[in-house]
C-alpha cells in the first residue's frame, strides 16, 4: 500500500479531475457487498476525500481517490472495496455532495463522529 498522495483537494474537486501523477487506479465499492459502515469514510484521508454517502449507500469519487487502499483489506468488513482500473467519471449529480454541507471531510461534526467510528 502507497501513502496517500497529498494535495489541494479544493482544486481537484472543482476540477473535476484526477491528477496525472496518480498511476494507481481509483478503488470502487461494490454496492451490492456494501453495509454502509462508513469505515472507509473514516479510512480516506481529509486531504484526498473521496468517499462519500449517497441515497442507496457509499460511493467513491474516482477523481479524489489516489489508490492509496487505506479503505481496503481490514478497514472494510465484507471486502467490498476494489480497484477500478476502468473507472468512470462521478456522476454530475453527485458531485454537490463534494465541498457542500454533506461533504464528511470539510463538517468538523461528522469528522468527529466518523473518528469515532470502529474499526473491523
Amino acid at each position: 500500500m502507497s501513502k496517500p498522495v497529498p494535495g489541494p483537494r479544493p482544486q481537484r474537486a472543482a476540477a473535476r479531475e484526477r491528477p496525472e501523477k496518480w498511476h494507481r487506479p481509483p478503488m470502487r465499492i461494490e454496492s451490492n457487498e456494501c453495509i454502509s459502515c462508513d469505515a472507509c469514510i473514516a479510512a480516506c484521508p481529509p486531504s484526498l476525500g473521496a468517499v462519500f454517502r449517497r441515497d442507496g449507500g457509499l460511493v467513491i469519487f474516482p477523481e479524489l481517490c489516489s489508490g492509496c487502499g487505506l479503505c481496503t483489506g481490514p478497514t472494510c468488513p465484507v471486502d467490498c472495496i476494489q480497484e477500478d482500473p476502468d473507472w468512470s467519471p462521478t456522476s454530475q449529480d453527485l458531485w454537490p455532495l463534494a465541498l457542500g454541507p454533506a461533504d464528511p471531510y470539510t463538517d468538523p461534526e461528522t469528522r468527529l463522529t466518523l473518528d469515532r467510528v470502529r474499526r473491523w
